[in-house]
């Protein structure tokens, strides 16, 4: 299964993981942070293709374009998994979570973190 979020490709999750990480940037310093050699033409229409699927967006100083991520990482992780629960799970969050308890893939200290991150939920649900 792809860890990819599902309508990014490769080269498409690298570029919104180096902006979600080091926040604004030019096409150019995309291009030169990247880990693999691509050309000016290649970068921007990445650039451009995250902007039609709504993960980036820019502003223009004099004639450089800025581009900006639309929503925070944790925002589009959150997007994609409830695509895939609804996909695999029928939308039944519990029984994915469940599935993960029950496969080990969340140590004690993680299931600690998460009932205090869903207890802190409930409190703020309340108010």
């Amino acid at each position: 299964m792809a860890t990819t979020a599902p309508d990014l490709g490769d080269l498409e999750l690298e570029t919104m993981q180096l902006i979600w990480a080091e926040g604004p940037m030019t096409a150019e310093t995309v291009r030169e942070r990247l880990a693999r050699p691509l050309k000016d033409s290649t970068v921007r229409t990445v650039l451009r293709r995250l902007e039609d699927k709504g993960y980036l967006s820019h502003t223009v100083d004099q004639r450089t374009f800025t581009f900006h991520a639309t929503e925070a990482r944790q925002k589009v992780a959150a997007k994609a998994v409830k695509r895939i629960v609804d996909w695999f799970c029928n939308g039944s969050m519990e029984e994915v979570l469940v599935g993960m308890v029950d496969s080990a893939m969340l140590d004690d200290a993680q299931l600690r973190a998460l009932a205090a991150q869903i207890e802190r939920a409930k409190k703020e649900r309340a108010k």
